[in-house]
């Protein structure tokens, strides 16, 4: 199983909005795709920004390319996301998960 993490932020005030944008739009999307097996929002509040933290888990690199495309590594964004985000980080991490519970 491969673990893909993507970071991003917001200022709080748009924060709730903003989650509820990853959900109809990121994570719909993750979960349509054959392959994943399952997605989790962690977020942090941090004096006027909250970080957002999206870990995927996919059966395995070839799932994550119907997702990602060729480039594993590149992050995806949305049409909205503008809207919302300070920065676009380029690009994503992925693990293989070495145990789960």
């Amino acid at each position: 199983m491969i673990a893909r993490l993507w970071h991003g932020t917001t200022l709080n005030e748009v924060a709730d909005e903003y989650l509820a944008y990853l959900l109809s739009s990121g994570v719909a999307d993750y979960r349509a795709t054959p392959g994943n097996l399952d997605v989790q929002i962690l977020r942090r509040r941090e004096d006027r920004i909250t970080h957002f933290l999206i870990v995927s888990y996919w059966e395995s690199l070839q799932a994550i390319e119907a997702f990602a495309g060729a480039d594993l590594t590149l992050a995806r964004y949305y049409p909205k996301d503008a809207q919302y985000l300070l920065t676009h980080e380029e690009r994503v991490q992925h693990y293989e998960v070495a145990t789960s519970s």
